[in-house]
């Protein structure tokens, strides 16, 4: 019954994104993804062994494209977003009230409008977290001047739906432009400067519609995209990369299976960086051999005709060998995963 929790942040848009996941049932939701990190929600969630059932959109975003699609795309999980985004293409459409259940856990869809007309927060379990998207943020709330934005609505969203919850409840919004990562409903309540303390709806709204803000750089590009809950124009996912089952782990390694690279040596080259005595011990017969201290002295002697496999005996010095070859300029590589320990168990 043990929830597992990952906040991640993309540093482009300041843009938070949530892995949620019952450790009893492997199930998981992932909160407000980003198109370009993907592939990171993907490769955490598999590392720790969880099964995306839900991607939820607290809202359409107007900062970046979301990953929804390309997480249902490639997991089978339901999209899922307010009846009143405006969105096509969602799995479930929420009203105030409804349930997404992962495992043992239960997330309550909240109506919290006044930054769009579909904004909602997600309160987890018996109120002990609350994602709030661009409703209220650390001391702070979204703008209200565009996408039917209504600092009024706001002011009632956020004094009756997110201020109610319990005083301990942890606030984890949508984003933060100054590195701060959570806050609690009793802060907020207390010092949130647009919306705590004495002020009223006046005080608010007085306050909201003099921000003066530019619209974001990516709004005409985020908003129609994410109407259509991120799929690409022509309906197609990219790939890591064009010429094998590159994934790229939650570390930031690309990687390939030892069975594929087996199976296209013809297509690659393999990079052992083992010392000689590793090499002797348990050669790899046709590879190339540069050991990972003599690597950047010796990069001119790395082929670049073909996709570059590097090799170690586990794969650790390896995934550093990559490091090592793109601060040289190179780009078409991979890592054995799992290195010869994998490549002899995938023999036969």
């Amino acid at each position: 019954m043990t929830l597992v929790f990952r906040q991640l942040f993309d540093a482009v848009s300041s843009t938070y994104t949530y892995l949620l996941g019952d450790d009893e049932s492997a199930e998981a939701v992932v909160i407000d993804p980003v198109f370009e990190l993907h592939a990171r929600d993907l490769s955490l969630a598999q590392e720790l062994d969880l099964r995306i059932t839900h991607v939820i959109e607290t809202h359409v975003h107007a900062d970046h494209v979301t990953g929804a699609w390309l997480l249902r795309d490639a997991t089978g999980a339901e999209i899922v977003i307010s009846r009143r985004s405006g969105a096509d293409g969602a799995d479930r459409y929420l009203e105030h009230g409804d349930v997404i259940s992962f495992g043992t856990h239960r997330l309550e869809a909240r109506e919290t409008p006044g930054h769009t007309g579909g904004c909602m927060t997600f309160v987890l379990d018996d109120g002990r977290m609350a994602f709030t998207g661009d409703c209220l943020l650390i001391r702070g709330a979204g703008r209200t001047d565009f996408q039917e934005g209504d600092a009024h609505q706001m002011f009632h969203s956020i004094r009756e739906q997110i201020f109610s919850l319990p005083s301990n409840c942890a606030i984890y919004p949508a984003h933060d432009y100054s590195g701060r990562t959570s806050s609690c409903v009793s802060e907020e309540r207390k010092h949130n400067p647009r919306v705590g303390g004495t002020r009223n709806r006046n005080d608010f709204v007085g306050f909201m519609e003099n921000l003066g803000l530019p619209h974001p750089k990516k709004l005409d590009v985020a908003v129609p995209a994410n109407l259509q809950v991120g799929r690409p124009a022509d309906g197609v996912r990219p790939v890591a990369a064009p010429w094998g089952p590159v994934r790229v782990t939650y570390a930031g390694v690309p990687e390939v299976p030892a069975k594929w690279a087996r199976e296209h040596r013809g297509e690659i080259h393999l990079l052992d960086v083992r010392s000689a005595e590793e090499r002797l011990e348990t050669p790899l017969e046709g590879s190339i051999h540069i050991p990972i201290d003599e690597l950047v002295r010796r990069v001119e002697e790395v082929p670049a005709d073909k996709p570059v496999i590097t090799v170690c005996r586990s794969g650790a010095r390896s995934a550093q060998a990559i490091t090592l070859l793109k601060r040289q300029g190179r780009t078409t590589l991979a890592n054995l995963s799992g290195g010869m320990l994998e490549w002899l168990a995938a023999d036969g």
